[in-house]
């Protein structure tokens, strides 16, 4: 059964079910769980230096979402807490495969959603795919190291007994 806590997964940030987000049955209308999963995509892109300010700099780069299929594992009523994990699936040059797990983040701590993603490095002056640039690259294979169990922020095989600490998993999978 997966876990908020499960070793391997980026916390990709947390958010509250909005009042707006509310349908006529009185759970989350399931337009929104885009909205959220694409807030936990976003951080992601932060944390790899491909986000807002990345696009705002360079102006004709920008990732874009191809496919989304999202799950719908259990219904989050209006002001329940969320917290999302993602994990770096695979990734090349220009594209990412992302899956993301949204989580109810109270005393219920239950999996709720899960998305995946493939993402795709666009140069929008070009209208087509463009590599990622390298400090990016670079990030992109850190975070998908850390998020694969059994390897460390090195790529190499750990011993079970200490890949999983979390204090350090964290040092590990800090990118400065």
């Amino acid at each position: 059964m997966a876990s908020i806590d499960d070793d391997g997964w980026f916390d990709s940030g947390r958010a509250a079910v909005r009042p707006d987000w509310i349908d006529y049955n009185g759970h989350m209308n399931v337009g929104y769980y885009v909205v959220a999963f694409d807030q936990a995509t976003e951080a992601l892109c932060a944390h790899l230096g491909i986000g807002e300010a990345y696009r705002r700099q360079t102006d004709a780069l920008d990732l874009r979402r191809r496919g989304a299929p999202v799950t719908y594992d259990r219904e989050v009523l209006e002001a329940a807490p969320l917290a999302f994990r993602t994990r770096i699936v695979d990734h090349d040059g220009k594209r990412l495969h992302l899956l993301h797990r949204m989580f109810h983040a109270g005393e219920a701590g239950y999996l709720a959603a899960t998305n995946e993603l493939m993402c795709l490095h666009v140069d929008l002056a070009q209208r087509r795919a463009a590599p990622f640039p390298e400090v990016a690259l670079l990030r992109i294979q850190r975070t998908r190291r850390c998020g694969t169990p059994g390897l460390g922020a090195d790529g190499r095989r750990r011993q079970r007994r200490s890949a999983y600490a979390a204090g350090d998993r964290r040092r590990a999978c800090r990118i400065s």
